[in-house]
């Protein structure tokens, strides 16, 4: 089973910055792309960033510029670095893991992790 821990969530000042991480463990071959989706209170889930194993990434306007997604593929690990927040970006954080393989010839499926709260205050 391919298991997603996030951390680094946590109550932070509006302009101030925070730094979460998601590691992907467990039977894992390849990973086609992580990313970062949230979830405020009374919304839909939606996207933050993502990342392909290439390093080609994807931003949603409402965070371009401020937020910046890496990815570590030996570590099957992603970052977010939110930088200049604001209370309009306070949601619950969740890590997907997109296209996870667990062998060359096994099938794609995604994961996702259990999310972490990211309050901003004003």
């Amino acid at each position: 089973q391919v298991q997603l821990v996030e951390s680094g969530g946590g109550l932070v000042q509006a302009g101030g910055s925070l730094r979460l991480s998601c590691a992907a463990s467990g039977s894992i071959f390849s990973i086609n792309a992580m990313g970062w989706y949230r979830q405020a209170p009374g919304k839909q889930r939606e996207l933050v960033a993502t990342i392909t194993s290439g390093g080609t990434t994807n931003y949603a306007d409402s965070v371009n510029g401020r937020f910046t997604i890496s990815r570590d593929n030996a570590k099957n690990t992603v970052y977010l670095q939110m930088n200049s927040l604001t209370p309009e970006d306070t949601a619950v954080y969740y890590c997907n893991a997109a296209g996870v393989r667990k062998s060359v010839l096994s099938i794609r499926l995604d994961y996702w992790g259990q999310g972490t709260q990211v309050t901003v205050s004003s």
